[in-house]
């Protein structure tokens, strides 16, 4: 099990998008893109594949600690982090982006009847086509 595999099982367990991971490096003082951060998640045949390399993985893993408890001087609840987090996931998935929707005009249709019928001429749509399939014929 490499670098990459550890990163990607604790993305799952954490739950942890690319904007989170990024914040979870930038408590460290390790910036990192979240380009960089998602070419550690592709397949190993993948281009664009990187590998992750123990300085990343010991940054994350001193941001994880940080990121629910806090540091010395400003200390955090856990818990609170935690349920913060699981209601931002929650919004984010549930919200749809709302579109600006066009007033719609009312237009007063009649009921439907079935007995009257309209009545539009049939237009012959194509006249004297000749088709030449095939080869020609001798008389």
């Amino acid at each position: 099990m490499n670098n990459n595999d550890i990163f990607k099982k604790l993305r799952v367990a954490l739950q942890l998008r690319d904007d989170q991971i990024e914040d979870i490096l930038k408590l460290v003082d390790f910036r990192m893109s979240k380009g960089e951060i998602g070419n550690f998640f592709r397949n190993a045949d993948h281009p664009k594949y990187v590998g992750c390399g123990d300085q990343v993985l010991r940054n994350f893993l001193n941001g994880l600690v940080i990121h629910p408890r806090g540091t010395k001087e400003n200390p955090k609840n856990a818990m609170e982090v935690i349920k913060q987090n699981q209601a931002e996931v929650k919004n984010k998935t549930t919200e749809k982006p709302k579109t600006e929707t066009k007033p719609k005009l009312s237009v007063k249709k009649k009921p439907f009847n079935p007995k009257e019928k309209k009545t539009t001429p049939k237009i012959q749509v194509v006249e004297k086509v000749q088709y030449k399939n095939g080869k020609n014929k001798k008389s």
